[in-house]
């Protein structure tokens, strides 16, 4: 049986991807390591915490999930866009998971800012998902 946190990632992954109104923007650039060289604007998969929550009957879990967006377009306009549109498609959404069930998923803030390089736009889209397990 694979973590929350692992069934959540590759769930995620194929949600963004089949996400028409992201698609328009990102065309499928959705990314654990992106590849080089790289096209913008993108998406990539980062930085993940899993804290237990258990209760008698089941093994539960809170998954705090952070997505990056990345943008070379002058200003913050396209990367506030995809970031938007990464909200849209995964807060409250109804995704389900292999061998854990996702309670809920929701956003709880997204943070805009311009990189060290001067030139790229960044977004980081953070969320809290609730996972439950049956204890065996």
């Amino acid at each position: 049986m694979a973590s929350a946190e692992f069934e959540l990632q590759v769930a995620l992954v194929v949600r963004l991807k089949a996400d028409a109104p992201l698609t328009v923007l990102v065309q499928g650039r959705v990314y654990d390591q992106p590849p080089a060289p790289i096209v913008y604007p993108y998406i990539t998969i980062g930085e993940a915490q899993t804290l237990r929550d258990d209760a008698t009957c089941v093994s539960g879990s809170q998954v705090y999930l952070t997505l990056h967006a990345w943008s070379t377009q002058v200003g913050f306009p396209e990367v506030r866009k995809v970031a938007d549109a990464v909200v849209e498609s995964l807060h409250l959404a109804p995704i389900t998971l292999p061998t854990n069930r996702l309670i809920s998923i929701m956003h709880r803030q997204t943070r805009t800012f311009r990189d060290a390089d001067g030139l790229t736009s960044h977004a980081v889209i953070e969320f809290v998902a609730n996972t439950e397990k049956p204890l065996a």
